[in-house]
Order: structure tokens, then sequence, then C-alpha cells
């Protein structure tokens, strides 16, 4: 039975959820027993050491990107892996090598999606106790704490201090640090300096990001670039890792049978790998909402965020948000960045609206071809066109 209600086009349905916690549980036994596993980064396969700080980093950077790894479940061979490299690289990482024009820099995500990432206590930071969200863009200097996820001595916007791991694994920006290219001794990194005139700013008029950030995590870290070429180490697009699958179980479950040790153990394993602490205790500990995991509705906000975080420019958000009946609301949002043609960092962070989404109701679907219509007089556009 379907109904329109301007939030869902499909009455919910416990039972549907219940088959979809058990297909969950099944495809997690049988990829665990097939030797699947989260992918965590190993120094002993390397040469290269590297702080602890690092190393969590490149547990999400290295899920993405190392290929073939025990997490990936379903890989895409005939992706556009080298094109998004090229496109997501920051251009002049290495400042000498700036006239090489085959990376384009060009992908840039907006400020929306870099508040989206939790404080380094494991909750949004709009309700960390800790994290002052009203003083986000004030400027801020990092000191030797701060030097495996932004260069010492550098001031950049609070906003990008005191944030998770995915933050500095998944984003490049302004004064980040930005492991790999050549570089592998953690001491002695590439960082990015993106204001109008610095080594990483724009090059020409379509090589560089619009917003001051970069999809780091998509770029393997054994790419190099230099002043005549840019080596790309190739990867297989990951369709299906295993840790989306037990973001998948962990939400089945939650609207299923609602909050429970079973829902909060796939999450915590998700949130490990990532160092983080468990959703228990960092909402007990740090959110201003402490009992915002008990609740079923609570659950499911930490768990859609979950999905988001833990799969950022992976391809699956702009499904998510169409299947949880969010898109209404997140895609009709500004998308902002940065004063990316100020020299100053009082000028450059400061945020500047780009441009404005359009997603309607009718854009939850997929218009019928007007020639379908025309050959089938009984068939019926779909809602809304």
């Amino acid at each position: 039975m379907r109904t329109w209600t301007g939030r869902s086009c499909l009455i919910n349905d416990p039972e549907k959820w219940k088959t979809a916690a058990r297909a969950c549980k099944e495809a997690t036994d049988l990829c665990e027993a097939q030797g699947y596993r989260l992918y965590y980064y190993n120094q002993s396969v390397t040469q290269y050491k590297v702080s602890d700080t690092t190393r969590v980093q490149l547990n999400i950077r290295n899920a993405v990107t190392d290929k073939w790894n025990a997490e990936i479940i379903w890989g895409n061979t005939n992706s556009m892996v080298e094109v998004i490299q090229r496109q997501g690289i920051v251009r002049g990482l290495d400042p000498s090598a700036k006239s090489n024009a085959t990376p384009r820099g060009n992908l840039a995500p907006p400020l929306k999606i870099v508040e989206l990432f939790y404080s380094d206590n494991g909750v949004p930071i709009t309700e960390d106790k800790q994290w002052n969200y009203s003083k986000r863009f004030e400027l801020k200097k990092a000191t030797a704490n701060d030097r495996y996820n932004i260069k010492e001595g550098y001031i950049t916007a609070a906003l990008n201090f005191n944030r998770e791991p995915r933050f500095y694994a998944s984003l490049g920006f302004d004064g980040g640090i930005w492991y790999g290219q050549g570089r592998f001794d953690d001491n002695d990194t590439w960082h990015v300096e993106a204001k109008k005139l610095q080594a990483q700013s724009g090059a020409t008029e379509d090589s560089y990001s619009v917003t001051g950030y970069w999809p780091k995590k998509l770029i393997n870290i054994k790419n190099v670039m230099t002043t005549s070429n840019y080596t790309i180490e190739r990867y297989p697009w990951p369709v299906i890792r295993l840790a989306d699958l037990y973001l998948l179980y962990a939400e089945a479950l939650n609207e299923a049978e609602g909050p429970g040790p079973e829902v909060y153990k796939w999450l915590n394993l998700v949130r490990e790998r990532a160092g983080l602490q468990s959703v228990e205790d960092s909402w007990t500990n740090y959110s201003i909402y402490s009992d915002k995991y008990k609740t079923k509705e609570g659950l499911r906000e930490i768990i859609h965020r979950e999905r988001t975080v833990e799969l950022m420019f992976e391809g699956q958000r702009y499904w998510d948000l169409r299947r949880w009946k969010e898109a209404l609301t997140e895609l009709n949002k500004p998308i902002t960045g940065w004063d990316i043609e100020q020299e100053t960092e009082e000028g450059y962070y400061r945020e500047n609206v780009l441009y404005r989404q359009l997603f309607r109701s009718r854009d939850y679907f997929w218009p019928v071809k007007e020639n379908e219509l025309l050959t089938n007089r009984k068939v019926v556009q779909s809602y809304g066109w």
C-alpha cells in the first residue's frame, strides 16, 4: 500500500525491517566466514612507520584505496578512479610541481559536509558539550599537539580543530596535513596552503577547489606528482565494503527491534576502527543529549550520521537521503565554502554562498519518458511530473 505524506512515499512496515535485518545478518555471517574483515593499516607490511594518529587515518583512507583489501566485498574495476583522483588531488601539493596540469583539484566538499563529521569526542559538533560551535569560524593557531593533523604554527579556522580522525582522513584543507604523495615520514609531510597567492590556491581558471576543501580520502597515498607527470595507483571503486554492511545491519535492527546491545555492537565496530569511543560512552559523557542513543528515534539519527561520515564521498549519501526521505531538507541547503579569493586568514575564513540546490518532492521519483506515455495511454506519469 502506498501513500504520499510529503515526507514519505511508503508506509513504514516493521516486518520489512525484520526481513532486512535477517538478510543483513546472513550477508555479514557469509562475508566474515569468507575472510572479509574491517581494514586496519598494518605497518608491518610496509617500510614506513607512522604515528598512532596517522595510522588511524590510514585505516579509513586505505579501506577505500588499498586495492582489493579484505574489506572490499564488491569493487567496480570499471569505475573512473583515475579521473576522480586527478580531480580530487590538490594541484601543486608539491609546490615545485604546480605547473603540472594533470592534477586538477576540482572536487570540492561544501561546508555543510565538513560540519557533518564528529568532534574528537565522537558526537556531532552541534551537540558536543566541550566544542564551541558558535565560534567555529574564528581563527586558531595549530600547536605541536596538532602536528599530525594541521601544520604546526599554521593559522586556520577553529572548525578544523578537535575533529574526529575521519575528518582528517577524508578532507584536505588550508593548513591540513596530507600524508603520502611521495612523503611517508610522519615528521616530513605535505600540508596545504590554499589562500589566494599561496602554493595550493587556484593555478588556472579550472584547477582549484571552490570551497577550500578536497576529498583526500579518495586519493591513494602512493600517488606521486612531479613537474611533468602524475603517477596514479588504481583501485576498484568500493561499491560495498564491510563497514557499509555493518551499518546497514545496525540500521535494520534498530528499526525492527529498537536500541540494544546488538545494534550498538555493529556501530561500535565501525567507530572503534575510526578511533572513537563507543556510542554509549560518547553520548553519555559528551553530548548535551546524553540519552539520545537509548531511543529508536535518537539512535536512528545517530546511525544516519554514522553512515554519512563513514561512507563519505563513496556515492552512498545521495541514495541514503532518498530512502530516508531526508532529501527535501538536506538537498535544499545552500552550498557554501570559504572566501577563496582572499589572501589573509581574516578574509579567507568567511562563509561564502556559492549556489543554492533545488530538490522537490517529485524528485524522489524518476519521470516516465514521454514516448512511453504516448505509446501506452494506460501508463501514468510519476508523481509531480
